[in-house]
Order: C-alpha cells, then structure tokens, then sequence
C-alpha cells in the first residue's frame, strides 16, 4: 500500500479546463468502468435501486456508510462480499483501501446513504480515487426526503401550495451562522423546507424562526429513521415541534420537513389533469403533458 494525497486530488480539480467525456457517453444507470458510489437508499432494503443492487450483489468488497446503512441491505445483498464500515476511517485510510482492492482485480463498491449527491461528501472520494487512476461513477439512490414525503402521504410541491423544495442544513460545525438559508426559503412561503442533518439542533432552528417573526403555526414535521423499521413520525408546528422532538429523545438520523405541503391540503387542482393537456393534437398534448407534470403537480 503505498501512500496517496487527497487533498492534492481536490486541489487539482480546481478551474478544469473541459468536462469529462464520460458525461456525454454515459447516463444514470449504466454499468461503467470502476467503483461505483452508489445510493443506498433511505434505508428499506427494497428502497434500493435495480442498478444498485445488481452491483452490489457482484461486489467483492463494500465500504459502506456504518450504521447508516441497514444491516439488513447488507445481510441481504452483500453476504458474499467482505464488508467495511467507513465511520472513523479518513480519506487517508479510504483511498487506498479501495484502490488496492481495484487494482488487485476486485469488484468493489462503495455504499453511501440515501443518494451520495446529498450531503454525502463522494466527490472528494471520487476525485481522490481518479487522481490514482482509478475510475469511478455515480448510482443514484432514494433520498431521506422523498421516503418522508411517502410516510407522510404528501407531496414536497402542491399546486398552489409549494412550487419549490430546498434540501438545506442548519448551522454548526459544518455551516456557519451567516450560510444558514432556513428562515429565507421559509419566508418564501411556497417552499417546502427539507432539514437535513439537524436532528440535534431542531428546537433552536425552531426558536431562531421564531424570534425572526415567521408564522408559529406554520406545519413542522419530524420523521426518523425513515422507511427503517423504527420510523417514527413528530408533527407539530414551528412553536411545538422543538419540544415534541427534545421529548422523542432524537439526536439523529430524522428528516424535518417545513412548510404547508406537510399536511397535504390546501392545494389547487393540477393543469394535468383538467382537459388543459389533452388540447391540440396527440404529440403536443403528450409534450404539454410531460411538461405539465413537472411544473404543475
């Protein structure tokens, strides 16, 4: 094993010059050369994707995302690989590991949570992995907020309601004071605000809202551990969901969700289904349609 530079790789990157061909040759879910960064989903193993369960069936070895990922995802599809957790290990020790197993003619596989293009810290591991010649790809996965919205039996955009999502996260180590959006997309009024990574820090995003004027009443909801075994589901508002949560004793692992969408009413009858996308001849009304669904549902 010989010793490998990460940050030289992220460095590198900086100001390139042209976009990589295999964007223009491949699409998500294609089978492509090298370690696959694939989303593991929200957490039911049957939340896993085709594409990805097919590579990690295949794989010989599986750097996973701890306990992030269900243990039974892994007891289920990856019983013939060797498994390895990547909690407590630094690119340092992660890059070589997977390196090594690649050039020794290994399938490895490298398993994130939910989709690894949220919060999910890939590309400086991709990035890494490429600057030591080794390949890699994105496979998408199910994301924490979609397996939310699916518990709550709502959308996260209502016609008339929401028209816009935004996937954020709340100040701390990571997000100083002056970055933190939560109260700017929640003043927007038709956003639905996707809080990610900020279980701890509810009850003080909760006060911060308040003490900035937004609406106590507006809908909050708290679903932990989404699609696990153990979901469970907080509802309140901006004045209660703080003190309902601290009551839960969650420090981790829930998705919160601001915003009128939540309760899944209010809304307005879509375009789509009105008689507005079957106007005109059949290609355009199959072109309004495919449009429609995106802008208006």
């Amino acid at each position: 094993m010989t010793d490998t530079d990460p940050q030289a790789a992220i460095d590198a990157t900086a100001g390139r010059a042209e976009r990589d061909q295999r964007v223009y040759e491949h699409s998500a879910g294609d089978e492509q050369e090298g370690i696959p960064f694939i989303g593991a989903g929200p957490g039911d193993p049957k939340l896993l994707t085709v594409a990805g369960r097919e590579l990690v069936e295949a794989a010989d070895l599986v750097v996973h995302a701890g306990s992030l990922v269900n243990s039974e995802l892994l007891a289920e599809y990856c019983a013939e690989a060797e498994t390895v957790s990547s909690i407590g290990k630094d690119l340092e020790e992660l890059i070589p590991l997977m390196r090594d197993a690649y050039e020794d003619g290994e399938n490895v596989v490298r398993l994130h949570s939910g989709d690894p293009a949220i919060y999910g810290a890939a590309l400086e591991q991709m990035d890494a992995l490429e600057h030591e010649g080794v390949p890699t790809y994105f496979v998408p996965g199910v994301t924490a907020a979609f397996a939310a919205s699916a518990t709550l039996r709502t959308q996260l955009t209502l016609n008339e309601v929401s028209n816009h999502v935004a996937f954020t996260r709340p100040q701390g180590k990571t997000l100083d004071a002056d970055e933190d959006h939560i109260a700017e997309f929640v003043e927007m009024g038709d956003v639905t605000t996707c809080i990610y990574l900020g279980t701890h820090a509810v009850a003080d995003t909760m006060d911060r809202l308040l003490e900035q004027g937004h609406d106590p009443e507006t809908p909050v909801a708290v679903v932990y551990h989404a699609s696990w075994p153990d979901e469970d589901v907080i509802e309140g508002t901006i004045a209660t969901i703080g003190d309902r949560v601290e009551d839960a004793g969650y420090r981790a692992s829930a998705l919160v969700i601001i915003g009128e969408a939540v309760a899944g009413d209010g809304y307005e009858r879509s375009y789509l289904y009105d008689g507005w996308a079957s106007r005109g001849s059949d290609d355009d009304a199959e072109t309004d349609a495919t449009t429609g669904t995106e802008a208006d549902d």
